[in-house]
């Protein structure tokens, strides 16, 4: 499958900072790709230089074949980016700021106006249709914003933080669209903190930290690849999680002790026949117990060591 996008040696110098250093992958077309990483990882640096808003130090990046700066108006065509930053437009309602969005495309008449209007409905802003943007919410705003980089109908849709600072209500509708997005060929980069978005949309994930690749591999290959899985055991009401004393195999292993349950990390190569064994060992009534493998927030945690 060819290559939506490429990355090849991108680096990025501001001063002393090394904000991309090598950075070299490439998301197939027709990918829903996350990409993922700490504040300061240098996914935004990442991003602004696909959308030509940065210039790289050095390095080559392509989108859809097109080279971002040799051949920089194809590029542009090719992309559409949801910003993090919301918008506040006094001039224009929202319809009209979409029609302008078509003409720095070069894009208008019947068809073009016909496909602004069923962005707005299909983005539940019809009724807002001709009000301005300091009338919308932020929800509302995140909406426009996701209009506007659809508007040219692009074929890889870069989404920074599309649900940052919104209820759960307008994320699922977003979750959806997006998916509906993908399922009608656009290829999706998603930037997200919240990393249950990632594991439930991403058929692939790039990890960055300090400006390179932790990590790239399909979503799952990259969970089965974690060597944890989690043992969660709950205890009757009578016992304190906090106050229970644990032998040494089981502390060593201790993730959290929650109101009523005790969380652990245990080594995929133990059987379970051990564990039940510590267990035993360790005199705990148990009330229920349950096994999963790592979710990618926990995958995540391991590879950058710090918190998402």
């Amino acid at each position: 499958m060819s290559a939506a996008v490429k990355f090849d040696q991108v680096s990025k110098q501001f001063g002393d900072l090394q904000a991309l250093n090598n950075v070299s992958f490439e998301v197939e077309e027709g990918s829903f790709f996350g990409l993922l990483g700490p504040n300061g990882a240098g996914k935004s640096t990442l991003i602004n230089a696909m959308s030509s808003l940065v210039t790289p130090s050095s390095g080559r990046i392509s989108v859809m074949g097109h080279d971002v700066i040799q051949d920089y108006r194809q590029a542009r065509r090719a992309l559409g980016l949801v910003p993090q930053e919301l918008i506040s437009d006094p001039f224009f309602s929202i319809r009209e700021l979409l029609r302008v969005q078509s003409g720095y495309f070069g894009l208008r008449g019947k068809a073009q106006w016909a496909w602004v209007d069923e962005l707005l409905e299909r983005l539940a802003l019809s009724e807002k249709a001709n009000a301005e943007t300091q009338q919308l919410s932020g929800g509302m705003k995140r909406r426009v914003l996701i209009a506007m980089a659809l508007v040219h109908k692009p074929q890889v849709l870069v989404l920074d933080e599309p649900t940052a600072g919104v209820d759960v209500d307008l994320r699922r509708t977003l979750w959806e669209f997006a998916r509906e997005l993908h399922s009608a060929g656009h290829t999706i980069i998603l930037t997200t903190h919240y990393l249950e978005e990632a594991e439930a949309l991403c058929d692939r994930v790039a990890i960055m930290q300090k400006g390179e690749v932790k990590a790239l591999e399909k979503t799952q290959a990259l969970l089965a690849r974690h060597p944890y899985r989690y043992l969660r055991i709950t205890l009757p009401e009578e016992h304190n999680p906090k106050t229970i004393n644990l032998t040494s195999e089981l502390q060593l292993r201790l993730v959290e002790r929650e109101a009523s349950a005790c969380l652990f990390r245990v080594e995929k190569n133990i059987s379970m026949d051990t564990i039940l064994g510590w267990l035993h060992e360790n005199g705990l009534n148990i009330k229920d117990l349950s096994t999963r493998d790592a979710s990618l927030e926990e995958v995540f945690l391991d590879l950058t060591e710090v918190k998402p």
